[in-house]
């Protein structure tokens, strides 16, 4: 994978979602609930009125409906700005 985000944005890979039984019945994929934490994989330079703070490897935390969702490789990230992150877990 060789992508490089464009300006304030970041390449996120989301925790996977937890697998959740209720009484026996395994819940499907698309009822769970999308994670609100992942992976910075790779950083934009920022600009000139927003330094990049964020770095590849940070632990982050971000809003629900957060970024835009992509595909690459079969795997799936999010790409958003700097600012949908809410935190930074160290």
């Amino acid at each position: 994978m060789n992508i490089k985000p464009l300006a304030d944005r970041v390449l996120v890979k989301p925790m996977p979602a937890e697998e959740k039984t209720v009484g026996g019945i395994i819940i499907p994929d698309t009822a769970k609930e999308k994670p609100l934490q992942g992976t910075v994989l790779a950083t934009g330079n920022g600009t000139k009125d927003e330094e990049m703070v964020l770095k590849e490897g940070d632990l982050v935390l971000y809003g629900k409906y957060a970024g835009t969702e992509v595909e690459l490789d079969g795997e799936k990230y999010l790409i958003m700005r700097q600012s949908d992150v809410l935190a930074v877990m160290g």
